[in-house]
């Protein structure tokens, strides 16, 4: 089995839009996993797409305060430094998911292949940054919508790095592999 399986973050968002009636939920559920695709594949305008014009994200972390970007334009920077550090290879292995008509909640593992210099600079101890890592974290993001069926923000709980694994070139995917050999 893949270290990352990228499907597998959106898997039960789609399990969960095939068997829902309610159309409302159907809208939260396909914008989300639109976003997810969209991070998924490096889309900058893509994912934007599904971006509410005045964003606000909330991130906390290990007794942070809140460091998420706020507003449309910011958050397009976030999200244009996210495409350019390379470590949009990841899998969200969803374990709860809750739906409503103005949010959708996902709580589960979030694994990562960081390079080992973005991973150093974000605060993640590594040992050597040539190396490529799978970084694990349990996360809790709740995805708040608008009434045209647009991401508000993401308020993100994540009590820090569950592990820091040290990965060989036999255990990176193919798309990894290709994204780190295409131009930045």
């Amino acid at each position: 089995m893949a270290i990352i399986d990228p499907t597998r973050t959106w898997e039960p968002l789609e399990k969960r839009l095939a068997a829902t009636t309610n159309e409302r939920h159907r809208v939260v559920l396909q914008t989300v996993i639109d976003h997810m695709k969209a991070e998924r594949n490096a889309d900058l305008d893509a994912l934007m797409a599904t971006v509410a014009p005045n964003p606000e994200y909330h991130f906390w972390s290990s007794g942070t305060d809140d460091f998420g970007p706020k507003g449309f334009d910011v958050v397009r920077g976030y999200y244009a430094d996210f495409v350019a550090s390379r470590t949009n290879v990841l899998e969200f292995e969803v374990t709860r998911l809750i739906v409503d008509d103005n949010s959708l909640v996902t709580e589960g593992l979030l694994k990562q292949i960081y390079p080992g210099a973005a991973a150093a600079a974000i605060g993640i101890p590594v040992d050597d940054e040539s190396a490529d890592y799978l970084v694990v974290f349990r996360q809790l993001l709740v995805w708040p919508i608008d009434e045209n069926g647009l991401v508000l923000g993401e308020d993100s709980y994540c009590p820090g790095v569950i592990s820091v694994t040290k990965l060989s070139a036999e255990d990176l995917p193919q798309a990894y592999v290709d994204m780190m050999a295409a131009p930045a």
